[in-house]
Order: C-alpha cells, then structure tokens, then sequence
C-alpha cells in the first residue's frame, strides 16, 4: 500500500496525487488499458505487460505509420513495458512472484479466463492479500452475457447511446472514435483512485484487497441519467433528432454562409433572450412561443427555421463576432487541425509533446485535470514489446541470463 502520509508542500510538486500507486497492466486494446494510463497521467507507477509477440489489437490499430503503432504511443503513455506468457508455467510463476509489488493489476479478459490460467482471484490474493483487481468486461463478472466479447460499438448500442446518434428517421450512428471503451477507461480510473482511497482508511494488518467488476455497457449506461425514468414514468423513449436536442431549446448546428458550422446553444431564458437580441429580432421576445423552454421544445422547428436562416445570411466570422458581443455560448465544429491551432488550447498548452525514442516527440492531449499543488510532468510515449524487461525482472533477481533463456523459451 503507497504511502500518503508525506508533509504537504509549499508550492506545485512533480509528485502527482496516485504517487506510489503501482499498477501492473496486463489488459488488451484501449479501455482497461487507458484507466492505467489516466492513473499514470496522475502520478502512479505503470507496467504495461504483453505477450511477447507483440499482438495486442491496439499496436496495429490505426494509425499506424510505418512500423510505428501511433495509437500505441499516445494510449499506453508513461508505462514501462515488460513482455510475459503467464499461459506458460514459468510465466505464470514468474507472475504471481512479481505480484506482491504492485498495489493494482488492472485486466479485460473474458470472465473467467484468468480462472483457466490459474490465476484466479484467490489465488492472486494468496500472493498479494492487498491487491486491487480491476476486471474490465463489456457486461460484467456476472449475468447470462458475461462470457461474451467486449466492443466498443457494442457498448455503445446496448447502452442505447447509439439508439440517440444520427438524423430522425435515418440510421442510427457511431463515431469514428471509440468512445465506449475511453467511458469504460475513464470509469475504471475513479474506480482504482477510489479503491486506494478505501484503502486508505482500513485498519493497518488486515486484508485490504479488492475486486472491481466494471462492465464497459453499464459504465456508458451510466452517462445516460434520465433516460430510464423518462421511459418508466412518461413512457417517452428518446429518439434521434440528429444534433438537436430535446431537453432543452435552443440547441443545434447551423450552417454559416461560407459554408461552416456552427453551433449555437441557449438554454434557459436568459441565454435563450440573448440569441433573439443578436439576431436584431428583440420583437419575437414576448411571443408566448418561446415564453419558456417547455413551450420552446413545442416549437422547436420555428425557432431553429429563424435561426437557421440568420445563419444562412452571415458568415462565420460576422456571426462569431455577433453572438460573443451578445454571449451567446456558440462555438465553430472544430476539426482537430481547429482544435489544435485554437488560442485557447495553446495558451492552456493543451496539447503536450511526447518524447519518443523513434519520432523524436509525438503530441497528444494534456494531463487531465491539473492540481494547484502538482505540475504534471511529460509522459513519454507508450514503450515497445519488452522493452523494460531487464529493468523490470532485474528488480526481481534475475540477471541477464536468465531473462534471455526466458526469451529463448517464448515467456517474455
């Protein structure tokens, strides 16, 4: 168990908040594999273990320059990589004796994989009685769906996350991102902080491990707040209104003169006011259509034809300048050639710069949230297949021999 208790600072420390949390990585792909990588932005100390040939899904996942996995890079940030068989008898030992160093082991097999292994919990807490255990599955330890394969886009539909992307009357969408295993990786991150937290506060000498069971569709469900109670007590299911919102009006996309987009939000009455006013339409304020965000909704069609045609007339740069003189929170659709040359992202230096032993530096999004009393330092990217091997299994006593007969053998 890392230890809290160090006398607090007078100013910002490179030591961040999960210092001296270790966390052994042995999952696959993104979700499980991001919540170690967030703890790693905060201070923990990451092993990224994988099999030794390389295969994770995520090192051939797009880009990919070259020989050089970028995804890998960016995702897996800050870890140091080791390379492991534990469906090996040697390396299932060589595991279970390296256990005891680590605070967290965070995996997304199967439900019940790791059991087959000989790995089961009981047998990870025979070794480690203070381990944390986040298992990462789409649907959990537990139920009639429990064995089968995890997907982001299969979270993202059974969720019903996807069931409200898209046009009315047109198909349902997903995002070119992966956005149900990113929820899944930010969910299994305030699972593992708040599991050391618990920890924490146990009595010294007693058995403090744990099992996290985070099912990625549930983490994604999660996010969806009224939907259920809108179904059980109005019978409404939630539709697709493409990027309309029905909870509140205004709030949509418009296109600008010069051919951008544009979004404009207003909701509540005030913000609401203020859109009329940049429009020069102060005459439609007292119209009991648009009284209050109720009767708004009932004419939505009205209220998005005026705005939509004030759009038409205007370009980008007359309607930003318009709206922010009125504050009108609106915003321009960003790509991310946008959203990386935006004043705002720059000042804040949002994007940080990734060292990396091949590219030299890699850019990728900052360190998320920043705390008053830690400056963040500057992860390197994700490492290659084995790359801290001697490091890493030196710590445990074995010398440079024995890590190449293990080599030879295909352990690590």
């Amino acid at each position: 168990m890392p230890d809290f208790t160090s006398a607090t600072h007078s100013g910002p420390s490179s030591a961040g908040p999960l210092q001296g949390v270790r966390i052994l990585d042995m999952a696959t792909v993104l979700a499980a594999p991001f919540a170690a990588t967030l703890c790693g932005d905060l201070g923990a100390e990451v092993t990224k273990l994988e099999l030794p040939d390389g295969s994770d899904t995520l090192r051939h996942m797009l880009p990919v320059m070259g020989e050089h996995s970028l995804y890998w890079k960016v995702a897996n940030r800050g870890k140091r990589g080791i390379s492991l068989d534990v469906r090996k008898p040697e390396g299932r030992a060589l595991f279970l004796k390296m256990l005891p160093r680590y605070d967290v082991l965070v995996e997304n097999f199967r439900t019940g994989t790791l059991d087959r292994w000989g790995l089961d919990l009981a047998t990870l807490h025979a070794h480690n009685p203070d381990l944390i255990v986040l298992r990462v599955t789409g649907f959990g330890q537990t139920g009639p769906y429990a064995s089968r394969p995890g997907f982001a886009r299969i979270f993202e539909a059974m969720s019903g996350f996807a069931h409200l992307s898209g046009e009315s009357g047109r198909s349902p969408q997903h995002m070119n991102h992966p956005l149900g295993d990113v929820i899944a990786g930010v969910f299994g991150a305030f699972s593992i902080a708040a599991a050391i937290a618990g920890q924490a506060r146990q009595p010294e000498g007693s058995p403090r491990g744990c099992e996290i069971d985070l099912a990625a569709t549930e983490a994604l469900f999660r996010t969806l707040d009224p939907l259920a109670v809108e179904h059980q007590l109005m019978g409404t299911v939630r539709e697709r209104t493409g990027a309309r919102a029905t909870y509140s009006a205004l709030s949509n996309i418009f296109a600008t003169q010069d051919g951008q987009w544009l979004t404009i939000v207003g909701t509540g009455g005030t913000a609401f006011r203020r859109i009329f006013d940049a429009m020069g339409r102060a005459d439609l304020l007292d119209d009991p259509r648009f009284a209050t965000n109720v009767t708004r909704l009932k004419h939505a069609d009205e209220i998005d034809g005026l705005v939509a045609a004030w759009c038409r007339g205007h370009t980008l740069a007359e309607l930003q300048a318009r709206l922010t003189q009125f504050q009108v929170p609106h915003s321009k659709i960003y790509s991310i050639a946008d959203t990386v040359a935006d004043p705002q992202v720059r000042a804040r230096e949002a994007i940080i710069q990734l060292p990396d032993p091949e590219l030299g530096e890699i850019p990728a999004p900052c360190v998320v949230p920043r705390f008053s009393n830690h400056q963040a330092p500057t992860p390197r990217s994700g490492p290659a297949v084995g790359e801290h091997n001697e490091e890493v299994y030196g710590e445990l006593g074995l010398d440079a021999a024995a890590i190449a007969a293990l080599r030879e053998r295909g352990v690590v």
